[in-house]
């Protein structure tokens, strides 16, 4: 009897997710530079050369993740709040979808803000995608307070949508640490820490330092 392990046909796109999800939990677990093409291809249940086939090098497989694991974000965070909401409901309803990401997708986020970050030149990657989300969130504010007859500033969108994308990302890494966290709670602890100081400077309430 022949050893050569035989695979069940799947469609190709079936096949390609299974192999992302394996390379997600394994760079999750090691890491970009310790992850072996054979304990990917072991967690797929695949073979190694059908990897390289389909996905290519391990460089591109890593690519392919963050490529995967950002547009599952970004959609879940664009088509959580309606565009005809209030400015505070649509960043809450963003943020709710931003943690529930993380909350079911632990493993893909620690690819995404641990392993990405720290790994050329994966980093290039990683800050083009944020600069996509800020974008988003921006945007999202943007819409909604024009709705409301009111006009912020670009400099001063953008700034708020850094603060609370850089804010968002710290918390959603403790969340992604505490399985036990409830997503929801999470967004509710970031709604109040955010709205409270940016619903203030987006509607033109400033504190500035004292004169010396």
């Amino acid at each position: 009897m022949s050893s050569t392990p035989t695979f069940k046909r799947l469609p190709r796109a079936i096949r390609e997710q299974q192999m992302l999800d394996a390379a997600v939990r394994v760079f999750s677990r090691r890491g970009f530079h310790a992850a072996s093409m054979d304990e990917i291809a072991d967690d797929a249940g695949i073979s190694k050369p059908m990897v390289y086939a389909y996905l290519g090098t391990k460089e591109e497989l890593f690519v392919a993740c963050l490529h995967r694991e950002t547009a599952r974000m970004m959609e879940a965070i664009a088509g959580a709040a309606a565009p005809d909401l209030p400015a505070d409901q649509r960043l809450w309803r963003g943020l709710r979808a931003f943690f529930g990401f993380v909350g079911a997708h632990r493993d893909g986020w620690k690819v995404l803000y641990r392993q990405a970050r720290g790994s050329q030149p994966f980093a290039a990657e990683l800050a083009a995608m944020r600069a996509r989300l800020v974008g988003v969130v921006a945007g999202m504010l943007d819409h909604a307070l024009r709705a409301e007859g009111r006009e912020v500033a670009e400099t001063e969108l953008e700034v708020v949508a850094y603060a609370l994308v850089g804010a968002s990302e710290s918390l959603g890494d403790w969340l992604a640490d505490h399985p036990d966290a409830e997503p929801e709670r999470t967004a509710t602890r970031m709604m109040n820490v955010a709205w409270l100081g940016a619903g203030q400077l987006l509607g033109g309430v400033t504190w500035r330092p004292p004169a010396n």
